[in-house]
């Protein structure tokens, strides 16, 4: 798919200029290079497709600890980023991207309890994608309108990454339940393991009518989705309006720290609250502790890659490279490692979705130009 990148755009310097710790005020809105713009999004790609394979075997329970965990990972990238990047100035709007992605993020559990991980990921994922598209391509919240110089390749494009989730949908996994790793949390609810016990185990969700559960579950989905398209929204308003801002820069790795901060401390509200709710009795898990840490960090580094890639290919180009791209990385993992997608109907449906991700990435791309 990259392999004939550098036609789009010839290097001009031997070293990329965007990667520089010294920062500049008021910096040229195309400093970073389309073609580092698209080798961010790549590696983007493959991070955000590969992030839950280090999980895949381990109990992640309820999933409200295995979140902090990967939060804190998350957070620990951006302190990283912050000290490469010499401390640029801390703007607390940037934090607002953060808040806002967690706040979807933490919906991630009713969701799959609800209508399942299949649909949910397919329903939440379009609607990432058409909410941070159309932030950027007109400008909602104060951001500067950015249009792509080919505006019907753009739609067409943006088109088939949604269908293309559509299609991803009708696969169908054999997932193997995990029986060879630690099934009890370290802090549990109860020891009798009596009837008593397990009903006060059920959540509210599982006392739910069916149609109540679905309900509730794309309700959740369409805020997911939209919480999650808004996660670069602060910091590109700062980079729209560095008058505004005194030491703002156009890179976008000096809002990554600012943005992580938004998500580990929402994360962390969120996991105190949940420790009261269960009576400082939470679902721990120690095994998921590493791979929860190793998750983390794809993400922080594929998150931090994607800020890049928003700037120097704009919001309208990078978002439908980006959040199409995963699903495709994301099955390969099922299909040759994990065994999970099988059968031809399946591996014919998957290729079709290939096609249509593929081809949505690539007009979307070439939109730019």
């Amino acid at each position: 798919m990259y392999s004939n990148i550098s036609t789009i755009l010839p290097v001009t310097s031997t070293e990329p200029s965007w990667i520089s710790i010294e920062t500049t005020a008021a910096s040229p809105p195309e400093e970073i290079p389309e073609l580092w713009g698209f080798i961010t999004a790549g590696i983007a790609i493959l991070f955000f497709g590969s992030n839950f394979v280090p999980v895949k075997k381990y109990e992640t329970g309820d999933g409200m600890f295995f979140q902090w965990i990967v939060c804190s990972a998350v957070m620990v990238v951006g302190i990283i980023v912050q000290l490469i990047r010499k401390q640029p100035p801390f703007f607390p709007i940037a934090m607002i991207g953060g808040v806002v992605w967690e706040l979807g993020n933490v919906c991630v559990v009713p969701i799959v309890k609800t209508i399942g991980l299949g649909l949910g990921i397919c329903i939440w994922g379009m609607v990432n994608l058409l909410s941070g598209w159309s932030t950027g391509r007109f400008g909602f919240f104060g951001l500067t309108e950015s249009v792509p110089h080919n505006e019907v390749m753009n739609y067409i494009g943006v088109g088939m990454c949604v269908f293309s989730a559509i299609i991803f949908s009708f696969v169908k996994n054999e997932v193997t339940p995990i029986n060879n790793i630690e099934s009890e949390p370290l802090i549990s609810q109860g020891s009798s393991g009596n009837i008593q016990d397990m009903n006060e185990d059920e959540s509210f969700i599982d006392r739910m009518s069916p149609g109540t559960k679905r309900a509730l579950g794309l309700i959740l989905c369409l805020f997911s989705g939209v919480m999650y398209g808004q996660m670069f929204t602060g910091a590109t308003y700062i980079q729209d309006h560095p008058d505004k801002f005194p030491g703002a820069t156009t890179n976008g790795l000096d809002y990554v720290f600012s943005c992580f901060c938004g998500i580990y401390l929402t994360s962390t509200t969120f996991f105190c609250i949940y420790i009261v709710i269960m009576k400082n009795k939470p679902k721990i898990y120690p095994k998921v502790i590493l791979p929860g840490i190793a998750s983390g960090v794809m993400w922080g580094i594929a998150t931090s890659c994607w800020f890049v890639a928003n700037r120097s290919l704009s919001i309208p180009v990078a978002f439908p490279i980006v959040t199409a791209g995963p699903s495709v990385v994301a099955s390969l993992w099922g299909v040759l490692v994990f065994k999970e997608i099988t059968g031809k109907r399946n591996l014919l449906i998957l290729m079709f979705g290939f096609s249509i991700a593929i081809g949505g990435a690539v007009l979307a791309g070439v939109s730019k130009n």
